[in-house]
């Protein structure tokens, strides 16, 4: 396991963070390199209390950067060949790792792998294997249509695939999840960094489209189990985490699709997010002002 390092963007983790450290050095990592995105909860703190490895780097941002380019910075103080983006609120396998690397490894076309994200009852997540959302495949999850995939599964394709049975080998996917995304230094190289116009989500998906449009593979690996106790992060803030979920999904849907679909479907996809977006702040209003009534 020489020649790959990890980077973790942390915010406000907790004790989940030095949890995420341990089983990266367990599992072989040889470099841990943590960004801090202004923490206020002593994760941090508590991190580097609880381990004095000195393979561990710590790096404190001032301000919330935002997770690609925490991520950015991340990888430029790494010079391994291969590097694993993992969230601080994911815990590796004691052979995760090792399985993911021989998969990145096996040919020279793979840029790209992912693990069995999972969650604490082994039940597979959503995200860790996927289709791309084109907007006509969001607009059909959106609409509900994708009930009438198994009667035209060409038409109505759902891009989740976790519901699909699990395959028995690494498979090529489409796109995988940033909560844990291993990548191979060459393929950077030619691809390109995070792109820092997202600040938090959507930056997976928008690498996975570069990887696939310069001819990278991204596969994804059943046996290597991470298990992901999702939302860990965001749950003291999750208008802000929304907002900027939705402000990157139109970015996405505008970087990639803009001229390839019907200038009305484009629009109906915008007023689609931002209708959800005002759903969802209704929703966690409501929900902060019957907590505070009772």
């Amino acid at each position: 396991m020489r020649d790959c390092d990890v980077v973790i963007v942390n915010y406000n983790a907790g004790k989940l963070l030095i949890e995420c450290v341990c089983s990266v050095f367990l599992a072989g990592a040889e470099k841990c390199i943590v960004v801090d995105n202004a923490s206020r909860d002593g994760s941090i703190d508590d991190l580097e209390q609880a381990t004095s490895n000195k393979n561990l780097l710590v790096i404190r941002n001032d301000v919330n950067l935002g997770f690609a380019t925490a991520c950015n910075l991340g990888i430029r103080e790494s010079s391994a060949s291969r590097v694993l983006f993992l969230n601080p609120d994911c815990t590796l396998a004691d052979d995760a790792l090792v399985r993911m690397v021989d998969v990145l490894c096996c040919s020279g076309t793979i840029g790209m792998v992912g693990g069995f994200l999972c969650n604490p009852d082994g039940s597979e997540q959503g995200g860790g294997r996927r289709a791309v959302p084109t907007p006509w495949r969001s607009f059909v999850r959106a609409m509900g249509l994708n009930r009438l995939a198994k009667r035209w599964p060409t038409l109505f394709f759902d891009f989740y695939l976790h519901k699909l049975p699990l395959p028995d080998r690494a498979i090529e996917v489409e796109a995988i999840s940033g909560a844990c995304m291993l990548v191979k230094r060459e393929a950077v190289d030619d691809v390109g960094l995070w792109d820092e116009g997202y600040f938090l989500h959507c930056e997976d998906l928008d690498w996975c489209m570069r990887f696939r449009q310069h001819g990278w593979k991204i596969l994804f690996v059943p046996d290597a189990k991470v298990v992901h106790q999702k939302g860990a992060c965001s749950r003291s803030r999750p208008i802000f985490v929304e907002w900027h979920k939705h402000k990157g999904m139109m970015r996405f849907y505008r970087k990639f699709f803009r001229g390839q679909y019907p200038d009305v479907l484009m629009w109906l996809l915008a007023v689609g997010v931002w209708l959800r977006f005002g759903a969802v702040i209704a929703y966690y209003t409501v929900r902060r002002a019957f907590s505070s009534w009772r």
